[in-house]
């Protein structure tokens, strides 16, 4: 029980990942979790609306499958398999998230001054929400996935949108974080 306890490392986590790429890339099926939303929203009635949910959304049902694991699978993972421990963050990462007024970084994984029931009613904290949540919405849409179908099955199948895809998100990540957030917070 103990090493299940433990983060794994990159060396049993990695080709874990690569072997259930393969199993899907064997029987012709794409890892995403965005297309879910699609997918629902065409189990939903939304084709009477749009012609973009017209699909055979049947042939995705498997993947439903996949939020329906990760939502048992988190919760399993939190009340039963983690134990309360700091996050390991830089010393620099910590002084640099102080400044900017987040008093427990590095001690919770989600920091009260963004995910608080205060921090979400306030007027700044719905228009992050807001905003944050349309243009996630738009950039799936527009990239045609997410960040973890681009990059982990768009990168294993060797699709050269993923790499631009991932590219992207990880130069989008870079202004958040060092342009963006240091003004909204």
């Amino acid at each position: 029980m103990e090493y299940i306890l433990q983060p794994w490392p990159w060396y049993i986590s990695g080709p874990l990942i690569a072997g259930i790429m393969f199993i899907l890339i064997y029987f012709g099926k794409t890892f995403g979790m965005s297309s879910n939303l699609k997918t629902l929203c065409a189990i939903g009635g939304a084709s009477k609306y749009s012609d973009f949910f017209k699909f055979d959304w049947r042939a995705q049902r498997w993947n439903l499958t996949v939020v329906l694991g990760a939502v048992i699978g988190g919760f399993i993972a939190h009340h039963f398999l983690s134990s309360p421990t700091d996050i390991n963050l830089s010393q620099q990462t910590v002084s640099d998230l102080s400044v900017l007024g987040f008093e427990n970084a590095g001690k919770t994984l989600v920091p009260n001054e963004i995910y608080s029931c205060d921090a979400v009613l306030s007027i700044r904290g719905f228009l992050i929400l807001i905003i944050g949540g349309f243009l996630v919405g738009f950039g799936t849409r527009y990239a045609g996935g997410c960040t973890s179908g681009h990059a982990i099955t768009g990168l294993s199948s060797l699709q050269l949108p993923s790499l631009i895809a991932v590219i992207g998100f990880f130069i989008g990540g870079l202004i958040m974080i060092h342009l963006i957030f240091p003004i909204l917070f």
